[in-house]
């Protein structure tokens, strides 16, 4: 029987590591209804993806779009709505996931009522970053960092 052996690195690659308070949020047009808080995109991770938090106001939602060749993936950290790609809607809430394919048209839509958290992360890029850096920066409130942080479950 051959036994197999494993070697340590010699070096460590320090992980990136940012907190909420760390977090540049943006509205991408003034009409919006929704922000969008940049955690990791290409210049932060030196890697093609884009991962944000996206809030909804009350109301809020995103217009119709679509990506080429990047696939979407939004994890429902708090609120409730609902979720339409290519006609097709399922009602949301914390804990659900939605992955969204390339080419799939597609809203996410705060109706419950208070606010929408959901994670978002974009693979590859697909210039989603540039797009929300392109918006106007906006400040996170209290109830933003309160939910961020997870301390509004405490």
């Amino acid at each position: 029987m051959e036994t197999l052996t494993c070697s340590l690195p010699t070096s460590c690659v320090v992980p990136i590591h940012k907190s909420p308070k760390d977090y540049q949020a943006f509205r991408i047009s003034s009409g919006d209804t929704n922000r969008l808080a940049l955690v990791f995109d290409p210049v932060i991770a030196d890697m093609s993806l884009t991962y944000c938090v996206e809030i909804f106001d009350v109301g809020g939602k995103t217009p119709p779009n679509r990506h080429q060749i990047a696939v979407e993936m939004f994890f429902i950290l708090k609120g409730q709505g609902l979720a339409t790609c290519d006609g097709k809607t399922v009602p949301i809430q914390a804990g659900d996931s939605i992955l969204v394919p390339p080419n799939g048209i597609h809203v996410i839509e705060n109706t419950g009522p208070s606010r929408l958290y959901a994670l978002c992360i974009m693979v590859p890029n697909e210039d989603f970053a540039e797009l929300i850096r392109s918006g106007t920066p906006v400040a996170l409130d209290d109830e933003d960092l309160t939910v961020l942080r997870r301390q509004d479950g405490l």
